[in-house]
């Protein structure tokens, strides 16, 4: 197996694992008291970073695609104080709900970096020992 491929099934295999987490942490966050709403954005972080070197398995891509979700995802926070007709129809959906947000905190951007930090770290362990440009 080269090392691409084996970079990209450590790669799934760990969208397979923040994947579920995520999604059950968005539905039972309400339910549990101690969980609160902001933390999602740590697991939010995690699984672009992952999706994104899924598409782009390169040495150089482990510490930009980080930044670049950090970057993306602020912006995503700030649009949410933007309400125009389409990108309220884009969040009456549950996937619009789930990228684009509905409400503007300043309580989200620590976790952003926190998860876009952690998302860095398991990029680096994805590709430690391999062979990538």
């Amino acid at each position: 197996m080269s090392f691409l491929t084996n970079i990209r099934w450590r790669t799934i295999f760990s969208l397979a694992i923040i994947l579920p987490i995520g999604l059950l942490y968005s539905h039972y966050r309400y339910s549990v008291g101690w969980l609160n709403q902001e933390m999602g954005g740590i697991f939010y972080e995690i699984f672009w970073c992952l999706f994104a070197f899924l598409l782009i398995p390169t040495r150089s891509s482990v510490w930009q695609i980080p930044l670049w979700v950090l970057v993306i995802t602020c912006l995503i926070e700030f649009l949410q104080l933007w309400h125009p007709p389409f990108l309220n129809w884009i969040r009456s959906f549950w996937w619009g709900k789930m990228v684009m947000g509905t409400a503007f905190t300043w309580l989200d951007f620590p976790y952003y970096f926190i998860g876009s930090g952690l998302g860095w770290l398991w990029l680096r362990l994805i590709v430690r020992g391999a062979k990538l440009k």
